[in-house]
C-alpha cells in the first residue's frame, strides 16, 4: 500500500520521495520492483533525492523493468533481494543511472563533417555546448581478434575521448589510435553536479541457467559522468554447480570521473563452458566491469570472498578504458582486456588472478601486494601487448599465494604468428624500484625468479621468422630487488629472446641478473 498523499507532500517538502510513498512494501515478499521504478521516475521528473527505509528489505523478481536514477540516492543500510532464478529479461538492468543531458545531435553540428581522426590529435573542429565524453568507431578496422580457445573475428576500431566545449582534446586521454575513416561519432555531455550513490546491501540470488555465455545484466549500470558511489555490498547467494556468468553487478560505462569507495563485493564462481575453437574454457564472471569510460577510480573497495580462491572467477574487467586507479583496494585481480590508457594500482592486495592487462601508456604499481601467477600478466589472447611503461614502486609479491611454483615478473605470449589488429610489443621499460619478492615455498632446485616468461619457446634463434613482429622491452631499471630465499634473479627461461634487453642497476641493492 502506498504512502498518504500528506507524506508524500512532507517528503516532497523535504526534498526527497521514499520507495513507500509509491508502494513498496519492503517486507522482503511483496515484489517492489515497480514501486522502485515509479519512484525514481517521480524524483527525476521533480528533481528530488530519493531514500530507501533503513529497516526495508525490498525484493527485486523476474520483472524487466529498470529504475532510471536521474538523482542522488540514499539506499542507506536498507536490504536488495534480486532473485535471478527465473527472469523475464536477463539484461534488463535493476538501476540505470542516467544522465539527464541529451547526447549531442550527430546531425545537427560539426560532428558530421569529421571523417578523420589522427593519433594525438589535439583538437576537433567543433563547438559543443559542454564538454563530452566522444566515443569514436571505424566498423572497416578490426582491433582485439582474439587469439586461443575464446578466439574471435575481433571488434570494430573504438577510441574514447573528452574534449572541451571548444573541441580540445583533454591530454589526460588523448585519442591514441589513427581513424582513416569515422563509421559512428558519438558525443555525450559530461555533467557538472556530482550525483551521490550511498549505501545498500544487495543480495542476487545466483541464476541457475545454462552454463554458455548469456550474461546476466541484473545489477547496477552507471552511464552518467560525475558519480560517486559510496557504502554499497554486494553479496551473492544460491549458486550451484552450474550458471550462466554475471557481466558485473557494478557496471561503469559511457561516462566520465566516476569515483567507488569503501564499496563491497563478491566474486562469482568460476564456471566452464565449450570455448569458440570447440575445447572447454573457463567462463569470466564479474561482480564489476568498466568500459569505454574515463577516470574512474576505486577506492578502499574490498571483496567478500577469498581472494586466493581458485573457485571464484576474478572480480574486476574492463574494456576500452583510460585512467583507471586502484587505491587501498582487496581484489582478487584487475584486468584490462580490450585495452586500457594508463592504470594505476597503490596500497592494494590482489590474489590469486594479480594484474592482467593489455593497453599503453604506463602501468604504476605502488605498495601493493600480489599474490597471483606472475607480477604482471601481459594477456596472450590479445597479443600481450603494452606500448609504453612499467613502474613498480614498494612492492611485494608471493607466486601462488605461497604455493610451490615458478616465479615469473612479467608474463606473457606472443608467437609472432597471428594478426592480432595491431602492431604488438613489450613495455618499452620497465622500472623496478623496491621489491620483495617471497620465494621461500619453492623447492630448494628452483632456478629462481626470472623478469620475463618466455614468451616464445620457439624463437631461440636467428632463424625463426616472425609474420607479425613482437617487439621486445628495450630496457629494465632495477633497485632494491630482494628475494626471501636469497635465489639469484634471472632473465627468462629464454635468454636468446631477450638477449639485448639493458638491465641497469640503480643506487640501492638489486639482485644480480644470470
Amino acid at each position: 500500500m502506498s504512502a498518504s498523499p500528506q507524506i508524500l507532500q512532507d517528503h516532497t517538502n523535504e526534498g526527497w520521495v521514499g520507495y513507500s510513498d509509491f508502494g513498496a512494501a519492503g517486507d522482503g515478499v511483496t515484489d517492489d520492483l515497480q514501486a522502485i521504478v515509479d519512484t525514481h521516475a517521480y524524483a527525476n521528473e521533480h528533481n528530488l533525492s530519493v531514500r530507501a527505509d533503513d529497516r526495508a528489505t525490498y525484493y527485486i523478481g523476474a520483472g524487466a523493468s529498470t529504475a532510471m536514477v536521474q538523482t542522488s540516492t540514499t539506499f542507506g543500510t536498507a536490504r536488495f533481494v534480486i532473485d535471478d532464478t527465473a527472469v523475464a529479461d536477463r539484461e534488463a538492468p535493476v538501476f540505470e543511472v542516467r544522465s539527464k543531458l541529451e547526447p549531442v545531435s550527430f546531425e545537427r553540428t560539426a560532428l558530421r563533417t569529421i571523417t578523420q581522426l589522427s593519433r594525438g590529435q589535439q583538437s576537433l573542429p567543433v563547438t559543443l555546448p559542454s564538454p563530452c565524453l566522444i566515443i569514436a568507431a571505424d566498423d572497416q578496422v578490426r582491433h582485439f581478434i582474439r587469439w586461443g580457445a575464446n578466439q574471435n573475428d575481433g571488434a570494430p576500431q573504438k577510441d574514447v575521448f573528452s574534449i572541451s566545449p571548444d573541441g580540445a582534446v583533454d591530454p589526460a586521454d588523448p585519442i591514441v589510435w589513427d581513424f582513416e575513416r569515422i563509421s559512428s561519432l558519438v558525443a555525450l555531455p559530461i555533467d557538472s553536479e556530482v550525483l551521490r550513490i550511498t549505501g545498500g546491501r544487495f543480495t542476487t540470488i545466483a541464476n541457475r541457467a545454462e552454463s554458455q555465455y548469456t550474461y546476466y545484466d541484473r545489477n547496477i549500470v552507471v552511464r552518467r559522468s560525475n558519480v560517486v558511489v559510496e557504502g554499497l555490498s554486494h553479496n551473492i547467494t544460491g549458486e550451484q554447480d552450474h550458471g550462466a556468468p554475471y557481466a558485473g553487478f557494478l557496471k561503469i560505462a559511457q561516462c566520465a570521473n566516476v569515483t567507488v569507495k569503501d564499496c563491497r563485493f563478491t566474486g562469482h564462481r568460476t564456471y566452464s563452458t565449450i570455448g569458440a575453437a570447440g575445447v572447454p574454457v573457463s567462463m569470466g564472471s564479474y561482480d564489476i566491469s568498466v568500459a569505454d569510460a574515463l577516470d574512474v577510480s576505486f577506492v578502499n573497495c574490498e571483496q567478500t570472498n577469498d581472494i586466493n580462491d581458485t573457485t571464484y572467477w576474478g572480480l574486476f574487467g574492463s574494456n576500452y578504458c583510460k585512467n583507471i586507479l586502484l587505491d587501498g583496494c582487496t581484489f582478487s585481480r584487475f584486468d584490462a582486456h580490450q585495452g586500457v590508457y594508463n592504470v594505476t594500482i597503490r596500497n592494494s592486495n590482489l590474489g590469486h588472478m594479480g594484474i592482467h592487462a593489455i593497453g599503453e601508456g604506463t602501468i604504476t604499481v605502488e605498495n601493493t601486494r600480489v599474490l597471483g601467477k606472475s607480477f604482471i600478466h601481459l594477456r596472450p589472447d590479445y597479443g600481450s601487448t603494452w606500448h609504453g611503461d612499467v613502474v613498480v614502486r614498494n612492492c611485494s609479491f608471493q607466486p601462488r599465494a605461497g604455493q610451490p611454483s615458478t616465479c615469473v615478473l612479467i608474463e606473457g605470449v606472443n608467437l609472432g604468428q597471428h594478426d592480432f589488429g595491431y602492431h604488438c610489443s613489450m613495455p618499452e621499460r620497465i622500472t623496478i624500484d623496491g621489491l620483495e619478492i617471497d620465494d621461500s615455498c619453492h623447492p630448494t632446485d628452483d632456478p629462481g625468479p626470472a623478469i620475463f616468461a618466455d614468451f616464445n619457446p620457439d624463437r631461440t634463434d636467428d632463424s625463426y621468422h616472425d609474420q607479425y613482429p613482437y617487439v621486445i622491452t628495450k630496457e629494465v631499471l632495477l633497485n632494491d630487488v630482494t628475494t626471501s630465499s636469497g635465489r639469484q634473479l634471472r632473465l627468462s627461461d629464454n635468454p636468446y629472446m631477450f638477449r639485448d634487453v639493458k638491465i641497469t642497476r640503480v643506487s640501492g641493492r638489486a639482485c644480480d641478473v644470470g
